[in-house]
């Protein structure tokens, strides 16, 4: 006689024919609003937040380091010259952090520009990213920020991803707005790397600066209206690793070290570059990440009004701009003035153009980083 009871295969086949019905009626239809809950000192507020908003960027802010090394500083440490120096990255001097002076304090400082700019109060932020591969803390630098600024409603954290990291994190923070996750998010992008320069290399003691630059990203009221990033185009290698890097340099076994005095501290190496093949890197990478990024947005390189990449050789600036068939006068660039700032370096620069009126409203602007991991980031994005 024939069981009436259903076999396991049975059981597993109309489960999962029940689990897909739900998923496409579900994905038919309408999205509901999503709620999300904040406390406060007083009570629990909701706080609802539509899915599919636009994001939109409405404000800028950075910050560096008051101590700064020039190239003839450095011919005193080093066999170099301030010709030799110039010729090959255009760079002539760099920011350094002081003795006492953190990140987090420039992160904090770009952090309030970019909101005052923006005309938005630190309470009504509901993400800080803090996009940097040297924070004060090993835990991370953003919750530091969120405190200090007062973003209470906030959640806070850290993100790498080296001299990509400003591009990544600001993806990462339209993603959110059009989820319908958050309203606004506060993206920072901050480096200091003098920490862990070996100032008796030439080969890198020359390129890097500290610095911070924030943006406010936030959900536009219209909605019909376009988000800013208008497309987008990542990646990484792990195999070019070994050009680029700044590793753990202790030891294991920590638990099991001799004697009863106290375990040594944790420390990492200094940078690690291998200039040339990031250099050839870079050069291959940028116009690829550019035009895979404006293939996204259905845009022609004519469409572009500025570029403003990540800050690492002046050659590779120009060679950029050649590609994208813009002129000097389009590029924005303030290398020579504070070095490679990692992570910091596009919204440092984006802060000196908004803020001096070349980049206005409406303005498609061309971004790219690239750095160690190895990683490249590239978004075309609409300023306002």
């Amino acid at each position: 006689m024939k069981s009436c009871v259903p076999t396991r295969e049975a059981m597993l086949k109309t489960s999962h024919w029940q689990a897909a019905t739900s998923f496409f009626q579900a994905r038919s239809a309408a999205p509901p609003p999503r709620a999300l809950w904040r406390s406060s000192s007083s009570a629990q507020q909701l706080r609802a937040v539509q899915c599919s908003a636009a994001e939109m960027l409405v404000g800028v802010g950075s910050s560096v380091p008051e101590t700064y090394l020039t190239n003839h500083d450095l011919e005193r440490l080093v066999a170099t010259s301030d010709e030799w120096i110039v010729t090959r990255t255009g760079i002539r001097k760099r920011h350094v952090l002081g003795k006492g002076e953190t990140l987090a304090q420039h992160g904090i400082a770009s952090a309030k520009r970019a909101l005052e700019m923006a005309g938005i109060a630190a309470e009504d932020v509901d993400l800080v990213l803090f996009a940097t591969s040297s924070p004060d803390d090993v835990f991370g630098s953003a919750c530091q920020v969120q405190a200090a600024i007062g973003a209470r409603h906030a959640v806070a954290f850290d993100l790498t991803a080296a001299c990509s990291g400003f591009v990544v994190a600001l993806v990462t923070a339209a993603q959110y707005i059009r989820a319908g996750t958050f309203r606004t998010v506060l993206v920072v992008g901050g480096d200091a790397l003098s920490r862990f320069v070996d100032w008796r290399d030439r080969g890198t003691c020359i390129l890097f600066g500290d610095g911070c630059g924030a943006v406010v990203v936030t959900a536009n009221p219209d909605p019909e209206a376009q988000g800013a990033i208008l497309g987008m185009e990542m990646g990484s290698d792990g195999e070019g690793n070994k050009h680029l890097h700044c590793t753990f340099a202790g030891g294991g076994l920590k638990p099991l070290g001799d004697g009863s005095t106290p375990s040594s501290h944790a420390a990492y190496s200094n940078i690690y570059m291998a200039g040339q093949d990031v250099f050839k890197f870079a050069v291959r990478t940028v116009p690829a990440v550019i035009d895979g990024a404006l293939a996204k947005a259905n845009l022609q390189k004519n469409a572009v009004d500025w570029l403003v990449m990540h800050q690492a050789n002046q050659r590779i600036l120009d060679a950029a701009a050649q590609r994208l068939g813009l002129p000097a006068d389009r590029v924005v660039s303030n290398l020579s003035q504070y070095g490679n700032t990692s992570a910091a370096s596009i919204p440092l620069a984006l802060d000196e153009a908004v803020r001096s009126g070349r980049i206005q409203k409406g303005d498609k602007i061309a971004m790219a980083g690239f750095g160690a991991g190895l990683t490249w980031a590239g978004a075309i994005v609409r300023w306002g």
